[in-house]
């Protein structure tokens, strides 16, 4: 095993490419980081304090854990360390591994009504996570960000209550499981009345390009969300779902975005921003993904019908959430990575995936 020094931290290799293609788990003294696509890639263990990681044993073996803590005891990371015959035994962290894929379905999973990915339920997946994280609390000993069973269970006690009725024995043998561990931690399933398990509304209809509704429309376009700038949950992950128009309004000019959704999340207050050239608008989205953004120039003055006329808005375009870059490929190769495992069903698959990929979407 090389130890080398990555952001103050030691770390047994350097960061893994594309954080949405990367599947992490924190664990007591450690981060353990996984490509999700790429089942032929080892682990990387970033330690954040390795005297707390009391579980290298079974992971190193009790000789690979007394060799790392001697060598790093009071060593400040830097030049590169060589441990000799000390290696990751043959499966140790396949169980971490797998409980680290199901926090990347939480927060990548590719829904979309357009492209045809079906939505995974979040209930049965996060229940899922929760048996599984308990089953692993070797490894937290230490409260991290991935230990929290209460916070996996706590948001889906209705909706778990409500999956009680479904008559799948496969989600029945999970929620029994799951009502054990809820009553452990003190979470009690709720009313199931009126839950609902699945998005069916859509903000437009699928197939559709959402930039070419342009009737009466000063310009149109399309663009499309960057995922890690908005949460999971709420949009149809599909390039080219956000559509913006420029209308007249009382002889001056405003955006009208729409966004199109797939999910429970909801899209009220996220922020939208539209820019070509000079111009452009600022505002937050209602619960149905639209925006109306009056439109400004550089001087952060209204912007007249025939100054929006003249313009040239080919350049135009439109930023859902926070502003942060992303390449179409890395979406692409998320969305073939979710196609592959619904024409499994993969090995390591969830329940909410067996399901999705079983239904008639």
């Amino acid at each position: 095993m090389r130890l080398v020094a990555d952001s103050g931290l030691w770390s047994t290799g350097q960061p893994l490419a594309h954080p949405q293609l990367t599947a992490v788990l924190e664990v007591s003294g450690a981060v353990l980081s996984w490509t999700v696509d790429d089942p032929s890639t080892a682990a990387q263990i970033t330690f954040t304090d390795p005297t707390r990681a009391d579980w290298l044993w079974r992971v190193l073996g009790e000789s690979g854990h007394s060799a790392l803590a001697v060598a790093l005891d009071g060593r400040t990371p830097d030049a590169a360390v060589e441990l000799t015959g000390v290696n990751v035994l043959p499966g140790s962290l396949e169980a971490l591994r797998r409980l680290a894929l199901g926090h990347w379905l939480r927060r990548w999973w590719p829904a979309s009504h357009r492209d045809g990915i079906a939505g995974l339920d979040g209930a049965l997946l996060d229940a899922e996570i929760a048996v599984l994280t308990s089953g692993a609390q070797d490894f937290f000993t230490d409260d991290t960000l991935d230990s929290d069973v209460v916070g996996l269970l706590r948001p889906h006690a209705a909706a778990l209550s409500a999956h009680l009725h479904s008559g799948d024995p496969r989600v029945i043998e999970l929620l029994r499981t799951c009502a054990e561990l809820a009553d452990d931690v003190g979470v009690a399933f709720g009313e199931p009345d009126r839950v609902p398990l699945h998005r069916d509304d859509y903000a437009l209809a699928a197939g559709t390009d959402p930039g070419q509704n342009g009737s009466g429309a000063i310009a149109t376009g399309a663009d499309s969300v960057n995922w890690g700038a908005v949460p999971p949950g709420i949009f149809d992950a599909a390039e080219r779902t956000v559509g913006w128009r420029i209308e007249a309004a009382d002889c001056s000019a405003k955006a009208v975005v729409r966004v199109e959704l797939s999910g429970q999340g909801l899209a009220s207050g996220i922020e939208v921003r539209l820019r070509s050239g000079d111009l452009g608008g600022a505002g937050v989205l209602d619960a149905d993904g639209v925006a109306a953004l009056p439109v400004v120039d550089g001087q952060q003055q209204p912007v007249t019908e025939s100054a929006a006329w003249d313009h040239d808005w080919r350049s135009a375009a439109v930023t859902v959430g926070a502003d942060v870059k992303e390449s179409p490929q890395t979406r692409e190769r998320i969305r073939d990575f979710a196609r592959a495992r619904m024409r499994g069903p993969a090995r390591d698959a969830y329940l909410a995936e067996v399901l999705a990929a079983e239904s008639d979407y």
